[in-house]
């Protein structure tokens, strides 16, 4: 996947950004190419080589028509819980590390309904805050609006599930 400077990607777990520059750098007698990345979210640089983009997971926003069925997941699709929190957790954060929204999605209500009947460990409680911050902020891209609108629209599908939106730390 190519991607062109000014266009808006998704690093996962870390969040959208815009590529700022393609440049190339030697290693030895390599040569290697690499997309600048700034995050709009902390507005860390980062320079992921184009060898790395599949590894990584670098993708394109989001489209509206996948959006819809993100918010369709949330407001009535089913989820499968792991009992064992380790391996709830590895899956999870493999879920958050090369999935796509709609992985983030399912990290995330299923954190929500977890955390409803038991205290999350510290890192789940992380992780749902990642993963909430990842879809405000690409709901948010993706639809043209702002972020405050962005977790309304997301507070709306949960409710029809009866889940509360759960509050930034």
């Amino acid at each position: 996947m190519t991607f062109q400077i000014g266009e808006r990607v998704v690093y996962p777990n870390h969040g959208v950004g815009v590529i700022e520059n393609i440049s190339s750098r030697s290693f030895g007698a390599q040569l290697e190419r690499f997309y600048l990345l700034r995050l709009a979210t902390n507005h860390l640089t980062v320079m992921v080589p184009f060898s790395h983009v599949g590894d990584v997971g670098l993708r394109k926003v989001t489209k509206t028509t996948e959006i819809s069925r993100v918010l369709t997941f949330l407001a009535d699709g089913s989820i499968k819980l792991t009992a064992d929190w380790k391996d709830r957790f590895k899956e999870n954060s493999d879920k958050m590390r090369i999935g796509g929204l709609l992985a983030v999605a399912e990290v995330f209500k299923t954190l929500i309904i977890i955390q409803r009947e038991k205290p999350l460990s510290f890192r789940e409680k992380k992780m749902l805050e990642r993963a909430r911050a990842l879809l405000i902020c690409e709901v948010s891209i993706a639809r043209c609006i702002a972020e405050l609108a962005s977790v309304e629209v997301l507070a709306k599908a949960l409710l029809k599930s009866g889940l509360p939106m759960p509050e930034a730390l």
